[in-house]
């Protein structure tokens, strides 16, 4: 058992604690184990009662983390979970209303089920509640029908892993047929609704049979046909679908599989690509666009929004890769609420082969995640300095994220701020916003000349929570007006900005970093994710703020500093 599994029992007692109005105090040594084992390097796993004490947790907690890695839970949350409705246990899941106010909502409605909680919100009833009102009450309903609307889906990041072991799987299995992932995973888009794939075989009964044999798998017989096998991953039931084709065909189902239906409906040389593929048989991909006289468009550009124009005058952009980034920025240590020290965060990003690394804690605003004074940023920038020193030519550079405010200003004086080689502006408090508000208080950031980049634009958590509303053209035109770099912010469970807004920004010579938001140094990698968002939007090296060396990074920063 990891230590995130044994932080995930603690935070669901302690939300328990809190739903059964248990002493506060009590509830409180619960965040307060969490707090420090989220910090925690080593893991808990092979370690007696007396070392789990030593690195600050109470005696009887660490009696508790014992049973919980041991039996995966133990007497005290077995109890809190028998005297509790199962209903109440998915409402603790709904964003933007704690365990306090579920324990309103069951003691005064006896409402113990989302479905119930749904029905009081639209009677009204919920909003009549102390504490609550209409806003609460809409707030509630929206989040309802959010999760509702994505049951069954995935982030790309939870697809990954099953998505390419089954199409390896397959390669093995079927040495001589064709194979390859398509859909919206090779598009790469950022959920996954529906598992696709294409299979050229001359025995499609063959590839019937494997299929049904792996184990991970559970077959759709009555929604399989002739030319295509229906299922779901047994673990998670996301939908999965396997089109047969010919060989000689295997391109024709691939590229229908992998682009859009705006893409396929595009009339070249007075036919549309569609047409085109009912009347002729291309083995591959790259043969279809040779017979259009186009050059190859990759397949998660194929959205039908701006390739086809760009592959006709032979000006489709060279795609970022991950390989070109030279460095990371918008990353958190132990000064804030990251699980690393500064130097192993430096000592991990130059073991990967970057130049730099900026470093971009929380700012003061952000206590609930032990945001930096102003005295710590001078002890922080000192220990940068001695770092830069010991690990030279490698660079730490000095950064902050810090929190933008109600009004649009950040929450460090001119002459702080100044002090950094970068500021990422972040909104994290208050995200209950109309579009006007919103765009107003980021505008506020982008207008400050310490601004360098714009961090997770519309704080949005994919599948859990919307983003705040923004008028997307006002906020990038700004940045392009006062040269202020965007993010994508590469955390799988964001990803934001949203490509078709990327590519926008990019049409605004707009910088866009490729920020791994790492708050523990095995997240550099998330950058990935950042890259396959950028490719859709046609982003290039040039364009990509962490793909310049370092040499080139400190230019740029100090130009925007001179000026």
């Amino acid at each position: 058992m990891t230590n995130k599994d044994i932080v995930r029992q603690l935070k669901l007692t302690a939300s328990l604690l809190e739903l059964h109005g248990a002493n506060p105090f009590k509830t409180k040594a619960y965040g307060s184990a969490v707090f420090v084992i989220e910090r925690m390097q080593e893991p808990l796993g092979e370690k007696d009662i007396d070392a789990i004490v030593g690195l600050g947790i109470s005696k009887g907690m660490a009696a508790k983390i014992i049973e919980i890695r041991d039996n995966n839970s133990f007497p005290e949350l077995d109890e809190l979970l028998g005297q509790t409705p199962k209903g109440l246990l998915d409402m603790l899941q709904i964003k933007g209303i704690g365990a306090k106010k579920i324990r309103t909502i069951w003691q005064e409605l006896d409402v113990t089920t989302v479905v119930g909680l749904m029905e009081a919100c639209q009677a009204g009833e919920v909003a009549k509640l102390k504490g609550f009102g209409a806003k609460t009450q809409q707030t509630i309903i929206d989040q309802i029908e959010y999760i509702e609307s994505n049951q069954g889906k995935l982030l790309y990041s939870q697809a990954e892993l099953f998505a390419e072991k089954l199409e390896a799987h397959l390669k093995a299995e079927l040495k001589d047929c064709e194979v390859s992932l398509s859909g919206e995973f090779r598009m790469n888009h950022a959920i996954i609704e529906k598992l696709q794939l294409v299979v050229g075989a001359d025995d499609f009964m063959q590839v019937r049979n494997v299929l049904n044999d792996i184990s991970d798998l559970k077959t759709h017989e009555k929604l399989s046909g002739p030319l295509v096998w229906r299922g779901e991953v047994a673990e998670n039931t996301l939908p999965v679908e396997v089109v047969f084709s010919s060989k000689s065909n295997f391109g024709n189902e691939l590229i229908s599989q992998s682009a859009s239906p705006k893409h396929l409906n595009t009339t070249i040389r007075e036919k549309k690509i569609s047409q085109l593929l009912r009347t002729e048989s291309f083995a591959t991909e790259q043969a279809i666009y040779d017979r259009l006289e186009l050059p190859f468009i990759e397949p998660e550009l194929r959205e039908g929004s701006f390739e086809l124009d760009l592959a006709r005058e032979n000006k489709l952009p060279q795609l970022l890769t991950y390989e070109e980034l030279k460095g990371t920025v918008h990353n958190h240590s132990t000064y804030s609420d990251g699980k690393h020290t500064l130097e192993e965060m430096a000592l991990k990003a130059k073991e990967l082969g970057l130049e730099y690394l900026g470093i971009s804690d929380h700012s003061k605003t952000a206590s609930y995640a032990n945001g930096l004074s102003e005295e710590r940023i001078k002890e922080q920038h000192a220990e940068i300095d001695e770092l830069n020193k010991k690990l030279a030519p490698f660079k730490i550079l000095k950064g902050i994220e810090s929190d933008i405010l109600g009004d649009g200003s950040l929450d460090y004086s001119d002459e702080v701020l100044a002090s950094f080689d970068f500021i990422v502006s972040s909104i994290h408090a208050n995200l209950k916003m109309d579009e006007t508000k919103a765009t107003e208080r980021l505008l506020g950031a982008i207008r400050n000349p310490y601004t360098s980049i714009l961090g997770h634009p519309t704080g949005r958590l994919l599948l859990k929570r919307e983003g705040y509303p923004i008028d997307h053209k006002t906020v990038i035109d700004a940045c392009a007006e006062h040269n202020v770099c965007i993010e994508i912010n590469a955390n799988p469970l964001r990803l934001d900005l949203d490509w078709k807004w990327v590519h926008y920004a990019l049409s605004k010579k707009v910088m866009i970093a490729i920020n791994p938001d790492a708050h523990d140094k095995e997240k550099y990698t998330d950058m990935k994710y950042g890259v396959l968002v950028g490719r859709k939007a046609g982003l290039t090296k040039e364009m990509t703020l962490n793909a310049m060396s370092l040499a080139e990074i400190e230019g740029w920063l100090a130009s925007r500093k001179r000026k």
